[in-house]
């Protein structure tokens, strides 16, 4: 007897049922900030966003990223598989970000050129992957508008189709929203024609990603917010791996700058939310806004003063891996609220079943778009891989700190009290369950001490009591099973 998963039968529907003659492909636009958090209230600033997208479409309760760290998740994103089949696995050229491999083997066949040979008008504007240098328009692309290297808000230049262009004073998220609300006037005019093209457009904004730089009529709006005093702040730990306990409490000082950086963090988002009004006040007044999906969603968490950690991501606790989602488009019932959890290697498949385009073999991620289509009784039982290489070395090596060369040490900074934020072997994958009554993550890391972490999020949902040494012997030799398949899975075996 076949027993099919709930996740697969839309991909089999979507192979039955063809669409009628002359029937319109939706559109489709991707909102992709970059450090935008949930846990700590990342949302809060984004209340017209949450109105438009959230409130007139589905709302996403466990939407994970599977790499907590940019150009990983991003490479995710656009190819539907874990970080160990695409090969990016930090933000560095050893890692592989925007390395050789994307380029010839991934990139030309990632969402955005599998769209374009369906017939798609694709456009991109804002940062892309942090070792992209303009060198070429990346391959998918009809339309490019893409940031030199990491996110930045003044001072950047843009690989603009054929040229690259300084811009020196100009904030970036305005000028994103701008270059993208012009694109779907011009995309939606042209949906009159005959030659009408559905269009796939992704914006992906700065915010709310260091240097956290708002826009000048956003600066102090939050002056007298504070970060989120969560049980775990500022609570060095002893069962934590060996980078997260050797935090130390962390000064008064260091303390006011995490409250100023997550002050600043919130006022960088304003401008995002105010783009989501711009890019579909664009839509409704071209008329395309029925036709349109737009998605809302960011590339990984963010943590600040959590087990006396000053600022970061890269951690497997919830703080780094949970990411908003917000859909809105045809078929989605105006305030959906979705349980089932999904990680972005999901978008591309959800993407291509929108657009009438089977699930190629090679993704590793499942379409969701049932979920947005029909009523469900609750959330489907998933198992998400959430994995991370470490990227200390000794070029990251900073002597301002006291830490030698051969510590292997990264992200040490004077801001952060030297607590350094990534290491060589900070390295671990994990297994994020999501079942009735049962959510929990379970992670190995391959550290000099083969260091296991697990929690309870339904009894401990701070993570501060960990659990994986108090698993009896058969559950923990099943969690490190089930982890093992997933960190080698391909395809249809990563659907668990």
């Amino acid at each position: 007897q076949i027993v099919l998963k709930p996740l697969l039968i839309p991909c089999i529907l979507a192979c039955l049922v063809s669409f009628v003659a002359g029937e319109k492909l939706p559109n489709i636009l991707l909102i992709l900030t970059d450090d935008q958090d949930v846990e700590l209230r990342g949302m809060f600033p984004m209340e017209d966003t949450v109105q438009l997208l959230g409130h007139a479409g589905a709302l996403f309760h466990h939407a994970f990223t599977p790499t907590p760290v940019c150009c990983p998740a991003r490479a995710s994103l656009l190819s539907g598989m874990y970080a160990h089949n695409h090969g990016t696995r930090n933000n560095s050229v050893s890692g592989g970000c925007y390395g050789t491999h994307w380029q010839r083997v991934v990139e030309p066949r990632a969402l955005p050129a599998i769209l374009q040979q369906h017939g798609y008008n694709t456009f991109y504007a804002g940062k892309y992957m942090n070792e992209y240098k303009g060198e070429q328009v990346p391959r998918g692309w009809n339309e490019f508008h893409g940031l030199h290297g990491n996110s930045r808000y003044y001072n950047y230049t843009l690989r603009e189709n054929a040229n690259n262009i300084y811009y020196k004073t100009t904030y970036l998220t305005d000028l994103l929203s701008n270059r993208t609300a012009d694109f779907l006037r011009r995309a939606s005019q042209q949906a009159g024609s005959e030659d009408r093209k559905p269009f796939f457009a992704m914006v992906a904004p700065p915010a709310a990603h260091q240097p956290f730089t708002p826009a000048p009529r956003h600066a102090g709006v939050f002056s007298k917010t504070k970060a989120v005093r969560t049980p775990s702040f500022n609570q060095p730990t002893e069962d934590k791996h060996w980078l997260v306990r050797s935090s130390r409490l962390l000064r008064n000082e260091t303390i006011h700058i995490i409250d100023s950086y997550f002050r600043m963090r919130w006022e960088t988002l304003l401008a995002v939310d105010e783009m989501v009004v711009n890019l579909v006040a664009a839509l409704n007044e071209s008329q395309s806004l029925d036709d349109t999906y737009i998605v809302y969603t960011s590339d990984n968490g963010y943590h600040v003063g959590q087990f006396a950690q000053p600022f970061d991501k890269r951690q497997p606790y919830e703080t780094d891996i949970r990411i908003p989602l917000l859909i809105r488009g045809p078929g989605i019932a105006p305030g959906s609220h979705i349980d089932t959890a999904v990680s972005l290697v999901d978008l591309a498949p959800t993407i291509l079943a929108w657009a009438n385009v089977s699930t190629p073999d090679f993704m590793d991620g499942e379409s969701f778009h049932e979920l947005l289509s029909t009523d469900t009784d609750g959330p489907f039982p998933r198992s998400l891989l959430i994995e991370y290489w470490g990227e200390g070395n000794r070029n990251t090596y900073n002597p301002e700190c006291p830490w030698s060369q051969q510590d292997e040490l990264a992200q040490c900074t004077l801001e952060a009290d030297c607590h350094c934020q990534d290491a060589w072997n900070n390295t671990y994958a994990c297994i994020r369950t999501i079942r009735y009554r049962d959510h929990r993550i379970y992670c190995e890391f391959r550290d000099h001490e083969n260091f296991l972490e697990a929690y309870d999020l339904q009894e401990d949902p701070y993570q501060l009591n960990n659990i994986a040494y108090d698993l009896l012997p058969i559950e923990q030799a099943l969690y490190s099973l089930r982890l093992k398949n997933l960190t080698q899975c391909s395809g249809h075996s990563c659907f668990v």
